[in-house]
């Protein structure tokens, strides 16, 4: 009994120091916000068009190392974790959200040095997402191959 006790404390505990959200203007800043950043992805794709002979592959594959680009740079100057802060899932669910999980592991291990810091950790949030989207990318296409 007296380890339950304990464990309700504790709870208590922590409910009191977690942030209190609301949920309505918490899901309209994800939405507009992430809205935004697509919105911004695809005005990158139609400048992109407007390059003599650009396909509408390479203007994708372009708009997406832009996206990556720019999420880390802002993720560097600390700009995204205010936006994510904000927005909260709106900056998760884009190509940008990826790239801030890779940036902010690698910026905060980075003084560990180059091997066991960087190259280790850069990938300590994605890394799990990256392995289940593999799996689960072969599991799908081993069903459709057999049926």
């Amino acid at each position: 009994m007296e380890v339950f006790e304990r464990d309700k404390k504790y709870n208590e505990y922590l409910n009191s120091k977690i942030p209190k959200t609301k949920p309505w203007p918490s899901l309209f800043h994800a939405f507009w916000i992430g809205g935004l950043i697509c919105l911004f992805g695809e005005v990158i794709k139609d400048l992109l068009m407007l390059i003599p002979n650009m396909s509408v592959e390479n203007a994708s594959v372009w708009e997406s190392i832009i996206l990556i680009a720019i999420a880390s740079i802002l993720t560097g100057f600390g700009v995204y974790d205010k936006l994510g802060a904000y927005a909260g899932a709106g900056t998760i669910v884009p190509i940008t959200g990826f790239s801030n999980s890779i940036t902010s592991p690698a910026l905060e291990f980075k003084r560990e040095g180059f091997i066991f810091g960087l190259c280790a950790k850069m990938f300590i949030i994605s890394g799990p997402v990256i392995v289940c989207g593999v799996i689960a990318s072969i599991v799908a296409g081993l069903i459709y191959l057999i049926f």
